[in-house]
């Protein structure tokens, strides 16, 4: 069974306290799920999350925001988001993977979730909305 780490957008009027709420988040059928990812409105990272973590030092690009509930869930509001996207939109992708010195089997694989994470971020922003993210098993 694959891991995966799943971000989405959330407009910050819709995000609830509860962990509940954090859970249903993330369990729509893969369909609804396909389609929020063509619209960039969620991403999904597989099993080398951590290691495209390591991609972006100090940013909240995969791991950063607030942890939520024992799962854990992170919150990233929808300022820090908006950050998120400038960082990305200045970022130099090859820079960035010949500092995380990552194994050079997975450059492609990279540099297409950073594509991916560029544009989701960029259309969060572009709606003024916060991210939650999960691992999703």
């Amino acid at each position: 069974m694959s891991t995966y780490f799943h971000l989405r957008a959330v407009h910050p009027s819709a995000l609830r306290n509860s962990e509940h709420w954090f859970q249903r988040l993330f369990e729509d059928d893969w369909d609804t799920v396909r389609l929020r990812l063509d619209r960039h409105r969620e991403e999904m990272l597989d099993r080398h999350y951590l290691e495209q973590d390591a991609l972006y030092p100090g940013t909240d690009v995969v791991l950063g925001g607030t942890p939520i509930g024992p799962r854990p869930f992170f919150l990233l509001s929808a300022a820090r988001a908006a950050e998120t996207a400038a960082y990305l939109a200045s970022a130099d992708f090859e820079a960035l993977w010949t500092q995380a010195k990552a194994d050079p089997d997975l450059h492609d694989l990279f540099a297409s979730a950073h594509r991916d994470l560029r544009a989701f971020y960029e259309r969060t922003a572009e709606y003024g909305d916060a991210v939650v993210k999960c691992v999703v098993p």
